[in-house]
């Protein structure tokens, strides 16, 4: 679908030089001499690549729908990533750099959803928090629990993260996919 470059909004997906673009940052410059544009950031969805490009009012740009689907992630073998489509029942593989460095918080049956164009998968994305046991921290030091200093801890998963100095070993915390920083304390 074709959009107007002054309708380009943050997080749209567009067809750009071949390729598919996610937008990130959009500016709309008005300078004193001259036709106004779209200053667009934009970062490729297969490859990572980054790209900044200035769009005139008048210019027009292909502005694609991605379908978002469930999907039960059941095993990784290796760099692979094996999912069951929540509907279907049909069992696809993805490669484990889809997801970047959030593969670590992929767990046995959990529901993640990925973007599917013209049936191919382009990108997945995890729950934005997990539940996960924190096995190895320092010990509380009395009277350090009221500064705001953070303490190194491992969680079941293998991941490090900082987090508060009142978390002990076996303490089940709440961890942001997306930054693998600490949210708050599970509630049991």
């Amino acid at each position: 679908m074709k959009i107007n470059s002054n309708d380009i909004r943050v997080g749209n997906v567009l067809e750009h030089n071949s390729k598919l673009w996610v937008v990130t940052k959009t500016m709309h410059v008005q300078p004193g001499k001259g036709g106004a544009f779209m200053q667009v950031e934009m970062k490729e969805l297969r490859g990572g690549a980054k790209l900044n490009e200035r769009f005139r009012a008048a210019d027009t740009v292909e502005k694609v729908f991605l379908d978002e689907v469930s999907f039960q992630f059941l095993y990784q073998d290796g760099d692979s990533l094996h999912l069951m489509n929540q509907d279907t029942f049909e069992q696809i593989q993805l490669q484990s750099d889809i997801v970047g460095k959030s593969v670590a918080f992929l767990s046995d049956g959990m529901i993640v959803k990925v973007c599917m164009y013209e049936n191919e998968p382009i990108s997945m994305s995890l729950p934005a928090t997990v539940i996960l046991e924190v096995v190895e921290a320092e010990p509380v030091v009395k009277g350090q629990t009221a500064t705001s200093s953070y303490k190194p801890a491992v969680l079941s998963n293998g991941v490090k993260i900082m987090v508060p100095p009142h978390i002990e070993v076996g303490t089940m915390v709440v961890v942001d996919t997306s930054d693998s920083t600490y949210v708050e304390r599970a509630k049991s």
